[in-house]
């Protein structure tokens, strides 16, 4: 048995080397499938593995000996390196003023950015935790901020044949249905959010993503734990910000575009392969302008038990 994922529907192979095997018990005890046992000092595979391989790699990353490596579930031993030195890491102080100094930018210059920042922030953004390995995110790069326009133009396209969605009578009809909270928020947010893309836009004006130079649009597919994409959007805007340039995340578009005969078509058009539960944007660019002061934010709540 092995849990399935777009890309992955076999388990992965565990292969020891039990010749170099000191049976540490190290792999045995990260192995939270429990697919690994430690018999007559050496590691053996056991026969209570809840799923099977999924491909963690945490045997392999953690054995002092190298008697492990692990081939399957796009996982293999030419994956690992070196754990980065501490004196290289960053520290409380550091990564907090980087949180502190991050601002939801909407302000781009008209500079465009470079392909190596790019990949950083994508190779930064691969290295995010994830439901189940190997991960299922999918990223939608528009490089330019021509790509980015064009996107936001068809969008409001699409929206206006959309608008039926936040009418009165649909609104008033769907009301018991979904509640009154849905009913606030669609009234509240959605109705004025989608009038004002494409109010906007038909003045020219692009409040979808800003013309941004950069845009990344995270989702996932059906096998996708929801909070993968919405976890490595967050590590692109903080690696993005790490290199200077500023950042916002957009998560309105996303819910509009996953049900429907026209939001099927939509994705087709643009190249995004699934419907996905959860999805953002990640817009990026030098900032066209500084802010001098941060500010603190909180929690709904905060309750230790």
């Amino acid at each position: 048995m092995a849990i399935p994922t777009s890309r992955a529907q076999e388990k992965a192979t565990i292969i020891i080397n039990t010749e170099l095997c000191t049976g540490c018990g190290l792999c045995a005890t990260v192995c939270k499938d429990y697919g690994l046992e430690i018999e007559h000092k050496k590691v053996k595979l056991s026969k209570d593995a809840i799923f099977g391989c999924i491909g963690c790699g945490h045997c392999m990353m953690i054995c002092p000996q190298s008697a492990i490596k692990i081939q399957g579930r796009c996982t293999s031993e030419t994956d690992l390196r070196d754990m980065p030195f501490k004196e290289n890491s960053a520290n409380y102080t550091e990564l907090i003023n980087l949180y502190y100094s991050r601002r939801s930018v909407r302000e781009f210059k008209d500079l465009p950015i470079a392909k190596e920042l790019i990949e950083k922030v994508i190779q930064a953004a691969q290295t995010a935790p994830m439901g189940l390995p190997p991960s299922d995110v999918h990223v939608l790069v528009f490089d330019s901020k021509e790509k980015v326009r064009t996107f936001a133009e068809d969008f409001c396209t699409y929206l206006e044949g959309m608008k039926w969605l936040v009418s009165n009578w649909f609104l008033s009809l769907m009301r018991p249905f979904w509640g009154k909270e849905n009913d606030r928020m669609f009234r509240k947010f959605v109705r004025p959010c989608i009038n004002c893309y494409t109010g906007f836009m038909k003045k020219g004006i692009n409040v979808v993503n800003y013309d941004a130079p950069v845009a990344l649009y995270f989702y996932g597919s059906p096998y996708t734990d929801p909070a993968d994409p919405l976890i490595a959007a967050t590590y692109a805007m903080t690696a993005a910000e790490s290199l200077g340039l500023g950042t916002c995340m957009l998560g309105a578009i996303h819910p509009l575009i996953q049900n429907g005969k026209a939001a099927k078509r939509f994705r087709e058009k643009h190249g995004i392969r699934y419907k996905s539960r959860e999805g953002v944007f990640v817009i990026m660019g030098y900032s066209a302008v500084k802010y001098t002061k941060t500010i603190n934010r909180t929690f709904a709540a905060v309750d230790w038990n």
